[in-house]
């Protein structure tokens, strides 16, 4: 590859997404240079206005358009009584594509102890004032089956246990270590429909 510092810094870029390394981040900035007119320059555009328009929602976690707002939490869609805690959009996506679950999503945006982030950087207090807000009358806990993932389903439960919601988590049939975005449709029917119910933390 030749040295153009313009060439090495997209490779660098693009190496930092999921599942890249440095040979694939190549082929992938071969591939668009040989498409200028098809892909960079619609990309371009298209990157722009997203990083223009599209932000986290500081209440569900979700993201939205900051010109139509967020659809996960302030549209005036069909309501319902019953709110995901998952710990990422993917996460989100997953469930969703599956047609498994109806309801709202909430988005901690990590976990505690996971690299970078505490427990004031999650989104629980505002899904505690979403449960409140919105009269939920359950809450399930999607988190992964890792230690940090169930840390956080434990600090989210003693979170909410004033509120008197109840509170389910997704059947132990998850692989140990296993996230939630990784699994295939058949896994996730089985651990929705077989969510076990928690007992509250002052109980």
């Amino acid at each position: 590859m030749q040295n153009i510092s313009e060439i090495e810094d997209l490779v660098k870029l693009i190496s930092k997404l999921p599942g890249l390394g440095p040979k694939s981040a190549k082929r992938i900035v071969l591939k668009l240079i040989n498409n200028r007119d098809e892909i960079i320059k619609p990309m371009a555009n298209t990157l722009a206005q997203v990083y223009k328009n599209v932000t986290r929602c500081n209440s569900c976690g979700s993201l939205k358009s900051t010109r139509d707002g967020c659809v996960n939490c302030e549209s005036g869609k069909e309501k319902f009584n019953k709110i995901c805690v998952v710990e990422d959009i993917a996460d989100q996506w997953s469930i969703e594509n599956s047609n498994i679950y109806k309801g709202y999503f909430h988005i901690l945006g990590g976990t505690i102890a996971s690299a970078g982030h505490r427990k004031e950087d999650l989104l629980i207090n505002s899904l505690v004032e979403r449960v409140v807000k919105d009269k939920i009358e359950e809450v399930i806990l999607a988190t992964s089956a890792t230690v940090e993932g169930q840390t956080t389903a434990y600090y989210i439960q003693d979170s909410l246990k004033k509120t008197n919601v109840k509170i389910t988590k997704l059947a132990q049939g998850l692989p140990v270590g296993g996230e939630i975005e990784s699994l295939d449709d058949g896994t996730l029917f089985s651990a929705f429909k077989n969510r076990s119910n928690l007992k509250s933390s002052s109980d």
